[in-house]
């Protein structure tokens, strides 16, 4: 075993805290989000980058965290889904999926979710084709696309301020 090989102390910003992990920083970003972070949002699927269902924002951008070794995520901010909103208030990406219930089996949800919220946050009035677009790389293996492209065009009319979110009251 190299000395490179020895897990030495990486210093991420995860979902806006800091977090010291004890990892090999050619480790996978997803294994340590996972393993030592214990968030569950970004999946295994195929170890690849093909999938999309580890998607993560590294700095507001869409990535794949199955092929990004933890080290190059030291000092940036990197979101999971566990980042957008919480079960009592969730994000309004979030939200539009569960108003759409755009899931059966769920599994590749995250990659859905965090790809559609990078685009909107790029450019928060996107169509339709640009949705499709940038959704083309992620694989839902159970056939939900129709449910998931709702679940993204509804995430465009709650980022409308003139449109309320569920449960808001607006005078």
């Amino acid at each position: 075993m190299s000395p490179s090989d020895h897990p030495s102390p990486l210093l991420l910003t995860v979902n806006g805290r800091a977090c010291g992990v004890d990892a090999n920083a050619r480790t996978a970003l997803l294994h340590v989000l996972r393993n030592d972070l214990e968030l569950n949002g970004p999946k295994f699927g195929c170890g690849l980058g093909e999938c999309g269902a580890c998607t993560v924002l590294i700095d507001g951008v869409a990535a794949r965290s199955c092929v990004i070794p933890a080290g190059a995520a030291v000092g940036r901010q990197v979101t999971t889904l566990e980042g957008l909103g919480t079960l009592e208030n969730p994000g309004t990406t979030q939200q539009a999926f569960i108003d759409c219930q755009a899931a059966q089996c769920g599994y590749c949800l995250n990659g859905m979710i965090m790809t559609v919220e990078a685009l909107l946050r790029r450019n928060p009035r996107a169509t339709e084709a640009q949705l499709r677009n940038e959704l083309q790389h992620n694989l839902c293996r159970c056939g939900t696309h129709v449910e998931i492209m709702q679940a993204a065009l509804r995430a465009v009319e709650l980022r409308r301020p003139d449109i309320p979110r569920p449960g808001e009251v607006r005078a």
